[in-house]
């Protein structure tokens, strides 16, 4: 069992992490996995909102026998804190996903294998029982969706997570500038049998985007015929709007994810800790929601849950584990944010996660 510690002598934080792996990464993979769309407002928001949040310290409460342990669709886990699905992470380790699983297991804690994961899925379930949970990006095939989601749970994963925000990718500016490009020694491994859209010619007055891409991209009659006949339950991830909360609920969905993807789709949609209330009262209690996007510190996850989450997912602070010490890394980063987020519960008066609630945010009114 990995200590959660990584070799070096001197032992980094949370922000050393991100710092090193800028460094360690190529111009161009680091644009890749630290960049955002456009001008990147909304990858710059997620964490600013939650530098605005503060938090109400109670004091001489009993937490005794406290914990920061939960249960999430059946799955019991060590803390609220996720790793996120990441796409092409042999780009940061030559053990990529592999390494991945294996930091998330040393910690108890569930990862989501990305759709583009650049390590056979069998592989990373082998190296990481805590790989329970794949991405799904929808295909042009429902026969073919269904037969990728039948083969995961052939594989032991327990929830398919189905990214609804990006039928398109967003404008990367950053990446554009650099010239990222795929190496030929990585793909999205799982994906290969996938059919891929092929379009006729474009006539001078048709769009790509609306006359192409959007015949083939899902809607929500697409969703609700997957959660009837998925195997596993779906998690719809990329929801930020209330209306949308309550569709996804209604085609079926077994969980939300509250997300911006990173700020790395459409800039200047708000924060996601800034879209979570609204997202927390259309679910009103039906199924988990979770999110991401800008969680840094165990208090950014404390934050959410107390705004209504059930979890959190990280993926940036994951990738910098992975690309400065492996699966150690990974280990460390996620015991750091696990022993961060236990500090400021016990700061803040919540023996359990259950007991984190809004009465613990700053409010000027508050009496």
């Amino acid at each position: 069992m990995m200590s959660g510690r990584p070799t070096a002598e001197l032992q980094p934080t949370l922000r050393d992490y991100e710092s090193r792996a800028r460094h360690i990464l190529s111009a161009d993979r680091s644009a890749y996995f630290f960049g955002g769309a456009a001008d990147e407002l909304t990858l710059e928001a997620n964490q600013k909102a939650f530098s605005k949040i503060e938090l109400l310290p109670r004091m001489l409460c009993d937490v005794r026998g406290g914990s920061s342990r939960l249960t999430l669709l059946g799955q019991d886990l060590a803390s609220p804190v996720l790793v996120a699905p990441v796409a092409y992470q042999k780009l940061v380790h030559p053990d990529g996903e592999a390494a991945m699983a294996m930091g998330a297991a040393a910690q108890d804690t569930a990862m989501v294998l990305s759709a583009q994961s650049s390590i056979d899925a069998a592989d990373a379930r082998a190296a990481g029982a805590s790989c329970t949970w794949f991405q799904l990006y929808w295909a042009p095939s429902r026969e073919a969706n269904l037969e990728l989601v039948r083969g995961m749970a052939d594989l032991g994963f327990t929830a398919i997570v189905l990214t609804v925000d990006a039928p398109v990718q967003g404008v990367r500016d950053r990446e554009t500038r650099i010239g990222f490009r795929l190496p030929a020694d990585v793909s999205a491994v799982n994906l290969a049998h996938m059919p891929v859209p092929r379009f006729a010619p474009l006539e001078q007055t048709e769009s790509m985007l609306f006359d192409r891409i959007a015949h083939v991209a899902p809607v929500w009659s697409d969703i609700e015929w997957l959660c009837q006949n998925s195997p596993l339950p779906v998690i719809v991830k990329g929801i930020v709007h209330p209306g949308d909360a309550r569709q996804a609920i209604k085609a079926g969905a077994s969980g939300i994810i509250v997300s911006n993807h990173g700020g790395r789709i459409l800039d200047t949609v708000p924060a996601s800790i800034t879209l979570l209330p609204a997202i927390v009262k259309a679910s009103a209690g039906a199924v988990p929601v979770l999110m991401d996007g800008g969680v840094r510190r165990g208090t950014d996850a404390l934050k959410a849950l107390a705004l209504g989450a059930t979890a959190v997912l990280v993926g940036r602070p994951a990738i910098a584990g992975l690309a400065v010490a492996g699966a150690a890394g990974v280990s460390h980063v996620l015991r750091l944010l696990r022993d961060e987020f236990e500090i400021a519960m016990m700061l803040t008066g919540c023996r359990t996660v259950q007991e984190i609630t809004p009465d613990i945010i700053y409010r000027p009114d508050i009496t």
